[in-house]
């Protein structure tokens, strides 16, 4: 390739990476809108599973009349069937839903107490680690990512500046207690962000992933609800009248969407900074404009919310590193 041809190839990378790290950034908010919407249903139902089985659910359902009925989402399926069959794309590959499915039941079980602020920290202090190891591995559609000292200031920084952010919630020992499972939620959120990516790539459609996410998530939300049902009774609340208690579903649509398209330009580790960055930013403004009993956010939260995008730009400025790519298919040889 001629020096031309190089440079003209490295700034279609950098401004797809910056492409993508902008789209990162808006479904970071629509997480961040969508823990709100999920929180509160779960407060209305008195049952956080209850909620993460309407919100998947609805979710599912836009997808089942949307994929079919557009040519690209029809195509993906065919796709998606050829993968699995040649091995391709391995059955493993297609349980990120389940990973989402925890995220969205721990929005429904901790966010009434925690606010969102407190729950968009943990997830964070989960997610960074976490998606630097699955770079690393090479889970992703991008293959094995180097963890350079510019990536990892990126996400060092990250975890504090969202810890400045909330630092002055985090005194509360019940509260601490609770965010282990957004803390897990996040570490699991890295791998469903790689096996999602996994899935477009098979089978060329970022709807058909999300389809696959969904449907998953939705098996393993059942699953866990009838227990909770055997466990704990019918739940004690009722389905809300607000229209808008029920968009978590179709946000978190938009979110998959975006984040199985745009993961093979940045990696999953720059994907989980960009979208930390939306939902730290739009979380601390939820806590401000529409606060709730569990939320109020200080001088502190704001400073912390602008450290995270300064934290997002030393990873997505970082030169790009030569990364070990294995194709798709890798994972399915022996």
């Amino acid at each position: 390739m001629t020096a031309t041809g190089t440079a003209t190839s490295q700034t279609l990378s950098a401004t797809r990476r910056i492409t993508g790290v902008a789209l990162a950034s808006v479904s970071g908010v629509a997480v961040a809108v969508q823990s709100r919407i999920n929180g509160e249903l779960g407060v209305r139902l008195a049952d956080g599973f209850a909620a993460a089985v309407v919100s998947f659910g609805l979710g599912l359902l836009v997808l089942l009349v949307l994929v079919p009925a557009t040519p690209a989402g029809r195509r993906g399926l065919v796709a998606l069937r050829s993968a699995l069959r040649t091995g391709v794309l391995r059955p493993w590959q297609c349980l990120g839903g389940t990973c989402g499915a925890f995220l969205v039941a721990t929005q429904g079980l901790t966010i009434g107490r925690l606010g969102v602020a407190v729950f968009t920290v943990a997830v964070v202090a989960g997610q960074s680690g976490s998606s630097l190891a699955v770079d690393r591995a090479g889970i992703g559609p991008m293959g094995r990512q180097p963890v350079t000292r510019q990536r990892l200031a990126g996400a060092v920084l990250t975890v504090l500046a969202v810890v400045l952010a909330v630092g002055d919630r985090l005194s509360d020992p019940g509260s601490l207690a609770l965010a282990l499972l957004p803390l897990l939620a996040g570490v699991g959120v890295a791998w469903q962000q790689a096996a999602n990516g996994r899935v477009r790539a098979a089978s060329g459609s970022a709807l058909t992933a999300t389809l696959v996410n969904f449907t998953v998530g939705t098996v393993a939300l059942l699953v866990a609800f009838s227990i909770d049902l055997a466990g704990r009774g019918w739940p004690a609340g009722h389905l809300p009248s607000e229209p808008w208690l029920y968009l978590g579903g179709p946000i978190g649509v938009v979110f998959i969407a975006i984040a199985a398209t745009v993961v093979r330009f940045t990696g999953v580790l720059l994907l989980g900074l960009a979208t930390i960055a939306g939902q730290v930013v739009s979380a601390v403004l939820l806590d401000l404009v529409l606060p709730t009993p569990a939320s109020h956010p200080g001088v502190t939260t704001v400073l912390g919310a602008a450290l995270t995008m300064v934290a997002v730009l030393v990873a997505a400025l970082a030169p790009p590193a030569r990364s070990r790519r294995r194709p798709a298919a890798d994972p399915a040889r022996r």
